[in-house]
């Protein structure tokens, strides 16, 4: 069976020169990525969004991978990654991270979902310190509402090692990733349909409680799920799928990896520890056809 990852980041070259010349380290924007590449191991995209894109097409090709939903994870990145989904060919779908706090942000989102094929953004409460119940966050989701568009909201945990490697001090503020957030937001707008990644990140129950208080938020798969090592008591990924499926059902459970950077590539490990989890569970295989394609091409309106 194809699968549908709903949950990756392009990572561009433009990425990565944003954060560099952001960087609070000395140096030129080459040589602060050039220090990064060394210390890590990871592979700098090259400048050509067409020559990277075809490198994630190769890897959908290899792991049978139907479609990607892709972040422009940050707000330079998204001219990018609009270019990115029009090379795809359909095949990558984006979304873009925006500060609703930031100003002109309900009308530059207007825009990408108008003109440029976003089908949603991506939401950091607690990188940017609001509340999405917040006056501030009104004309973004009001526009999200209109367009009937797609808010991931990320909750619990986040650590960006990236961000750690060029020197940015660690801001997040976790009194802002609480998905308790998202209830008044998407009660009162139901056409927007919001998704919590990771499983809430170390937030599993208040996820729980959002998932069974309002029909419109979903909850996706992705990452490593680092974050059950903190949770108490200690959980298997298996458990954390049966709770999310026992109040979520198997038609607001969404497949992703977190994929992000090469040479990793596309990471079919987690493909892999997420199958074994749902056989643990004895998962059919309608839920399993709905977890990790069906319900994303509900969402994306391909159904």
């Amino acid at each position: 069976m194809s699968v549908i990852d709903f949950h990756m980041h392009m990572f561009s070259r433009s990425y990565f020169e944003a954060l560099a010349s952001q960087s609070p380290r000395p140096g030129s924007v080459d040589e602060k990525l050039a220090a990064l590449a060394q210390r890590t191991g990871l592979e700098l995209p090259p400048a050509s969004i067409e020559q990277h894109t075809e490198r994630w097409l190769a890897q959908m090709e290899r792991h049978d991978v139907e479609h990607l939903c892709a972040f422009a994870s940050a707000p330079e990145e998204a001219a990018a990654l609009a270019a990115a989904a029009r090379h795809a060919r359909g095949r990558i779908t984006p979304f873009a991270l925006v500060n609703p706090k930031a100003p002109g942000c309900a009308e530059r989102v207007e825009d990408l979902l108008g003109t440029q094929g976003f089908a949603g953004v991506l939401l950091f409460p607690a990188l940017h310190h609001y509340s999405l119940s917040s006056e501030a966050c009104a004309p973004l989701l009001d526009v999200l509402e209109r367009r009937g568009a797609i808010a991931y909201v990320h909750c619990g945990l986040l650590v960006v090692k990236i961000r750690d490697l060029l020197g940015f001090p660690r801001t997040a503020d976790l009194r802002f990733a609480n998905p308790l957030e998202l209830v008044p937001a998407a009660n009162s707008h139901p056409r927007t349909r919001f998704v919590i990644p990771h499983f809430g990140a170390g937030f599993l129950r208040e996820t729980l409680l959002v998932g069974a208080q309002c029909p419109n938020v979903h909850v996706d798969s992705s990452s490593s799920n680092s974050w059950i090592g903190v949770h108490a008591p200690q959980l298997t990924l298996a458990e954390v799928f049966a709770a999310a499926l026992r109040v979520f059902g198997h038609e607001r459970v969404l497949f992703g990896t977190d994929s992000n950077t090469f040479p990793a590539g596309w990471r079919a490990d987690r493909l892999a520890e997420q199958r074994s989890a749902l056989d643990a569970l004895g998962v059919g295989e309608a839920a399993r056809e709905a977890i990790f394609r069906g319900n994303a091409l509900r969402l994306l309106g391909r159904a």
